[in-house]
């Protein structure tokens, strides 16, 4: 095989956008609690801090709020920052810098003053870990302007978007899920790009549209393969990015296809997936043969007994269902 079709872990990829950037620009840096434990980021930070050494791969206390702000901080200086919280709900701590100051320094400096950080937030879903330990709450900071906020699904994409977030020059929100760590795919060597902002076609089809993000894209392609046998043609789109939105694929499809399903690995109530059936209901209303389906969590906390899980998180089973019932109508 050669190096352009190597297979590589999806947490492997991310962990080669570190090697390559921190390589190429001395101004990146990593910082977070257990950058240098495997059991918090898992291969994701792999061999950096002996590479790079703890001027650059910072292991820090458990103060979500003033290791951001010191992130930032170091970002409006002159550093590109990666500030990793490996848990997403504590990144909650860290909203005063996140929002008020980083997602605004732009804006309100008229664009002379520029803060080029990644925000990496890892979602730990499953594993009996609760409500407070597996929150998916990207809906949260794709609400706010000035932040751009990006949800790879493949490892492929893993490596390019984290690499194109740490070139960004403004601040760019990069959000895993810990169920995509083990995934494998094609990843070349080489240091590449993949654009902030630019939805992917997964499978084409011409009788829906179904629009997925992060792990909940599995699903969708294999809902998208069942759903085939009974002669329904899924165009599964990877939306990659949830701010800004590549509303122009989405449209597209939507007014090839004349259905629309969305499923989002968050809540249902205000969530992307409302927010993604608010703009096409807008825009290509006239194309739309039924009304919309979401495919979401329920509107619960996450619970933490395993058989309850599995009743808590969507599967296949559940993408093929609201899609079936929407062609059927």
């Amino acid at each position: 095989m050669s190096l352009n079709n190597r297979k590589l872990q999806y947490s492997l990829a991310a962990n080669e956008a570190f090697h390559q950037m921190m390589e190429e620009d001395e101004s990146v840096f990593l910082i977070g609690q257990g950058v240098k434990s495997p059991w918090y980021v898992g291969n994701t930070a792999r061999g950096l801090l002996e590479r790079f050494g703890p001027d650059r791969v910072i292991d820090t206390p458990v103060s979500e709020n003033a290791v951001t702000g010191a992130a930032v901080g170091a970002a409006m200086a002159g550093m590109r920052s990666v500030v990793v919280h490996p848990r997403m709900d504590f990144m909650m701590y860290a909203l005063d810098p996140i929002i008020n100051q980083a997602a605004n320094w732009y804006y309100m400096n008229g664009g002379k003053l520029s803060v080029p950080i990644v925000f990496w937030g890892i979602i730990n879903r499953g594993g009996e870990q609760a409500a407070q330990h597996s929150q998916a709450l990207h809906v949260i900071l794709g609400h706010i302007p000035g932040l751009k906020v990006v949800m790879p699904s493949t490892p492929y994409d893993a490596k390019g978007l984290m690499i194109s977030a740490i070139k960004d020059d403004n601040p760019v929100v990069y959000i895993d899920d810990r169920w995509l760590h083990g995934d494998e795919g094609i990843v070349p060597e080489e240091i590449y790009e993949v654009p902030i902002g630019k939805a992917a076609i997964r499978k084409k089809g011409d009788d829906v549209t179904l629009v997925a993000i992060s792990f909940i894209m599995r699903y969708a392609l294999e809902a998208a393969t069942e759903l085939a046998k009974e002669n329904i043609k899924v165009e599964v789109i990877d939306l990659r990015t949830i701010k800004p939105l590549d509303k122009d694929l989405v449209l597209e499809s939507v007014k090839k296809t004349g259905r629309l399903a969305v499923a989002d690995p968050g809540w249902k109530t205000y969530g992307m997936a409302a927010e993604i059936s608010a703009f096409v209901f807008e825009e290509a209303f006239d194309s739309l043969k039924a009304p919309f389906v979401r495919v979401t969590l329920p509107d619960l906390p996450a619970p933490a007994s395993s058989a309850l899980e599995k009743l808590y998180y969507p599967t296949t089973k559940d993408i093929v269902q609201a899609i079936r019932g929407m062609v059927n109508r």
